[in-house]
């Protein structure tokens, strides 16, 4: 019989199963074991990929509500509890609507030896920036995104963190930046605006 799919929580085999998977992308990147250990990995992965492939959803994993109501997105690729890809970052809410969310980014994100992908900074920053905007059940979305990289991102301990800036009419203005312990790599300035309803 098939089985619902678990929200995603702290006893959730899925998200179990995706950490795995971010310490294999790890693995995979800076292993140096002998051609014959990594055919023998190879050959464990082909057969989980077999194993896990049996049942599939169609697409992509959407956007799913948890068992209290609230939206879940587990599938995204920034915050996504059962997307290896994802960091994932765990955005933190303060009283005066600034976000922020501390984070590892380790070899699957490097672009410059290193550091991190300047692409890779940017996505996070989109996010970051658009969700002190972000109303419950009313996602807004991107106008523009304007970066400015001071130095590059070094892999390891980061933070992001964002506020509104000003709203006009139906535009919101967002600032941010992404910081290591020895100050700010990227600062960024955002445009966010709700889509207008059909018929309107």
């Amino acid at each position: 019989m098939r089985q619902r799919p678990l929200t995603p929580g702290r006893d959730d085999p899925f998200v179990s199963l995706t950490r795995s998977v971010r310490r294999l992308l790890d693995a995979t990147i800076r292993t140096e074991v002998h051609p014959a250990v990594v055919a023998d990995a190879q050959s464990h992965v082909d057969a989980a990929v077999g194993l896990l492939s049996q049942e599939l959803m169609p697409g992509s994993f959407g956007i799913h509500r948890t068992r209290d109501g609230q939206i879940s997105m587990p599938g995204n690729v920034l915050i996504g509890e059962r997307n290896p890809v994802a960091p994932p970052l765990v955005l933190q809410h303060e009283p005066d609507g600034s976000v922020w969310s501390e984070f590892t980014l380790g070899a699957a994100y490097e672009g410059p030896a290193g550091h991190v992908h300047g692409g890779v900074c940017a996505l996070i920053l989109d996010h970051v920036l658009g969700a002190p905007v972000h109303q419950p059940g009313k996602p807004a979305y991107t106008g523009t995104l304007t970066l400015r990289y001071v130095r590059g991102t070094p892999l390891g301990a980061l933070r992001a963190c964002a506020s509104v800036e000003r709203t006009e009419g139906a535009k919101t203005f967002t600032v941010g930046h992404i910081a290591d312990d020895q100050g700010i790599t990227v600062h960024a300035e955002g445009v966010f605006v709700f889509p207008k309803k059909a018929g309107s």
